[in-house]
């Protein structure tokens, strides 16, 4: 059963950092595509930032390019998001998720997420 857990998140003031953890498990990591997401209350889910095919490249949204980076530890089965220069506006629940597709725009599986507020 493939399972993917969020943690890391929490409450930052703006112009601060966290760092989110999703650890897998339940499937071959390395011939999965991961990505982050996030969802803001009242909006649809979207994407954050991924790995491209093979894990070779990474793809980050335009709203966060240049503050966040995504990363990966093979040996933890584990995939990070580097969040710096926070802005309310990433006030979100962020989901971790993990598809068999060459890009990393949707997920086949999901976590529940962690709630990430940013205060003004």
């Amino acid at each position: 059963q493939v399972q993917l857990v969020e943690s890391g998140g929490g409450m930052v003031q703006a112009g601060g950092s966290l760092r989110l953890s999703c650890a897998a498990s339940g499937l071959t990591f390395v011939s999965y595509t991961m990505g982050w997401f996030r969802q803001a209350p009242g909006k649809e889910r979207d994407f954050v930032a991924g790995f491209g095919w093979l894990g070779t490249t990474t793809i980050s949204a335009h709203f966060v390019k240049g503050r966040f980076t995504i990363s990966r530890d093979y040996t933890k089965n584990t995939v990070f998001l580097e969040m710096n220069s926070l802005k309310p506006e990433d006030t979100a629940v962020y989901y971790c998720g993990a598809t068999t597709k060459e890009v990393p725009y949707d997920s086949d599986y999901w976590g529940k997420g962690t709630l990430v507020a940013v205060s003004s």
